[in-house]
């Protein structure tokens, strides 16, 4: 879709603020009305617009896409939203090791344990560690706890959850990330602890690493948005 304003300003709602394209208030993809609750994500998402060249590119517009999904897809289903969210508790990345004589097994337990043990800690909760890849399950009260976790977050902090929790598989790192336990850049590195421990020991594949540029790119978008949700 080509460009079809010129100028875009904010507009005070009793609900939030809003975006005004050429004086006409910019609706989500379902026709709902985009309301964003702090200045400073109103500020970046209409930067976004202005910024639009002569043609429309959602990949451009990171911000405007996780607010449209916290409209139009969250808040209709946000228990339904936050339960997908949880549920990469049950099988979190953090938790599946190498099995203990392989050189890979220490350097993961000295990056992910730090962030198991703030879990621990901050949640009254605790984890199994599990050697290899085969499914087991963690404690129900532990699953319970974090459930709750998420639930209590905002409906515009779930929508930036969910892509954090996709891009991660650790519900560990998101809940780290949301409460500021560590950087995005820290918790990225620890995400991606087992791709880089292959290319140290085996070399670079390319396209390995075009597809984590991208990944990354998209959760540093996410986590940048949480940011402007604190203002």
């Amino acid at each position: 879709m080509r460009r079809f304003w010129k100028e875009v300003a904010l507009e005070q709602s009793t609900h939030g603020l809003g975006i005004l394209l050429d004086g006409r208030a910019l609706k989500t993809p379902k026709r709902n009305a985009l309301s964003l609750p702090t200045q400073a994500l109103a500020d970046a998402v209409m930067q976004e617009w202005i910024d639009v060249g002569e043609m429309i590119d959602p990949l451009q517009m990171p911000l405007t896409g996780f607010a449209n999904a916290a409209v139009d897809h969250v808040t209709p289903d946000r228990a339904g939203f936050a339960a997908a969210i949880a549920a990469y508790g049950e099988s979190d990345a953090f938790c599946y090791r190498a099995e203990p004589d392989e050189p890979l097994a220490p350097r993961q337990a000295e990056v992910w344990d730090p962030w198991l043990d703030w879990a621990q800690t901050r949640y009254d909760v605790s984890f199994r560690r599990i050697a290899g890849v085969l499914h087991q399950p963690q404690p129900e009260a532990t699953l319970e706890k974090l459930r709750m976790a998420v639930s209590a977050r905002g409906t515009f902090e779930l929508a930036a959850m969910a892509k954090l929790a996709h891009l991660a598989g650790s519900l560990v790192a998101v809940l780290a990330l949301v409460e500021r336990a560590g950087s995005p850049e820290e918790l990225w590195q620890a995400v991606c602890l087992e791709e880089l421990w292959q290319e140290a020991n085996w070399g670079a594949d390319y396209w390995a690493q075009k597809n984590r540029a991208d990944r990354e790119a998209e959760y540093m978008s996410a986590a940048h948005f949480l940011d402007l949700l604190r203002g």
